[in-house]
């Protein structure tokens, strides 16, 4: 690369989101690659290289010891499973725990990239459904036989949950009709719909699911990149499967489908920085208008190496959002309560953070002196969506 340390700068690593990634997801995904150089996102960003992801498990540790100084934040990070050949979760599972990037403050999502188009076309596989079988078969012998794959039983302990990730705003039939084909007779070279890769790890997940609560073990959610950008048909998608979301943009041109998303308490991880540099300029975000209105919305960061400055990027989401809507203390900490209770760490964690009635509705589940979200906004909250769901309901018994 004909560089040198004296030569290198921040500027030169180019991995900065700026105003030429806006509506432009190819050039963000470029800037994953430092220098332009996708063999040093190989070495610093991979769990799976020559030298078993030792950088990257440094990163790791650094970024959970700085969450452990501060004490009052916890992350969520993503991994990701491509679905490319069933060893990739021993692989994933042997680099955890060998690196032993454990920490009391961080759980996992592991991520699944839509790129079955890019598998076909390289003739890394003929169907859909080997996607399917290489992520979800291990997972199934690991809790049928935990002996089978050791530390694979180990590292699921501590995953929440399946994220889908890749660019919304792919053209795409976003239809999924009953003559569509199953995953082991889609052999076209076209990508499958977002609906289709969202029905069936939601079909699996279920599986996998009720398989391991019957063995005691931890189940997951599934909490996809969702309503970005693209047809709305994907946020339909993520009302009926998802526990969670991340994004709901597009909510706001579609009224009824955010009374939906309220009325189900629909949680919507929002990150108005990532979305300013992509898709949606800071002043026009929905997230003020989503949160007086009673969505279940809290702050979340986004690939904080290309969006954010500082070691703090969750502080910068939190300042940034407070200064420009001129969000009040009672907003931050509603935000804040929200974020734990989308959040898919342990019950007696969220006891400690929120009190230890926090699962009961209404103000019988807020401890102010720990949530301190006042007693008021609570009840509000709770009396509000209670009025609405009885006017539903009256509709419905008349109407019938």
């Amino acid at each position: 690369m004909n560089l040198t340390t004296y030569d290198l700068t921040v500027d030169m690593l180019d991995v900065h989101a700026d105003r030429n990634t806006f509506h432009r997801f190819d050039k963000f995904n470029a800037k994953y690659n430092p220098i332009g150089e996708s063999r040093l996102r190989e070495v610093f960003l991979k769990t799976d290289n020559y030298l078993n992801g030792k950088y990257f498990a440094r990163i790791i540790k650094e970024v959970s010891s700085d969450l452990e100084e501060s004490k009052y934040q916890n992350a969520e990070l993503r991994l990701s499973i491509y679905g490319k050949s069933p060893e990739e979760w021993d692989k994933l599972a042997k680099w955890a725990i060998e690196s032993d990037v454990y920490s009391d403050n961080v759980r996992w999502l592991i991520q699944i990239p839509r790129l079955f188009d890019i598998f076909k076309l390289n003739k890394l596989m003929k169907n859909f459904q080997e996607i399917i079988d290489n992520i979800f078969l291990p997972l199934l012998e690991v809790t049928a036989r935990p002996s089978s794959h050791p530390e694979l039983h180990k590292f699921l302990q501590y995953i929440i949950g399946f994220d889908s990730v890749d660019d919304e705003s792919k053209p795409e039939n976003p239809l999924f009709e009953r003559d569509v084909p199953t995953p082991d007779n889609w052999t076209d070279d076209e990508n499958p719909p977002y609906a289709y890769y969202q029905y069936y790890v939601y079909a699996n997940i279920a599986v996998l699911n009720h398989f391991r609560v019957e063995r005691g073990l931890n189940t997951f959610v599934l909490r996809p990149h969702c309503g970005e950008a693209g047809p709305i048909q994907h946020l339909i998608c993520g009302y009926m499967l998802s526990e969670n979301i991340s994004h709901g943009l597009l909510l706001r041109k579609v009224p009824v489908l955010q009374y939906l998303y309220y009325l189900a308490q629909v949680g919507i991880a929002m990150s108005p920085l990532s979305n300013n540099s992509l898709f949606l300029n800071y002043h026009r975000n929905p997230l003020p208008e989503y949160l007086a209105r009673g969505l279940v919305v809290s702050l979340s960061t986004d690939d904080p190496l290309q969006f954010h400055f500082t070691k703090e990027p969750l502080m910068e989401e939190y300042s940034i959002a407070a200064q420009v809507w001129k969000l009040s203390s009672c907003d931050m900490c509603e935000l804040a309560r929200n974020s734990v209770l989308m959040s898919g760490f342990p019950h007696k964690m969220k006891q400690y953070w929120l009190g230890p009635n926090y699962t009961k509705e209404g103000v019988a589940g807020n401890d102010i002196s720990r949530t301190n979200v006042p007693d008021i906004r609570v009840a509000f909250r709770y009396e509000t969506l209670l009025d609405e769901l009885s006017n539903i309901f009256k509709a419905y018994h008349k109407s019938g």
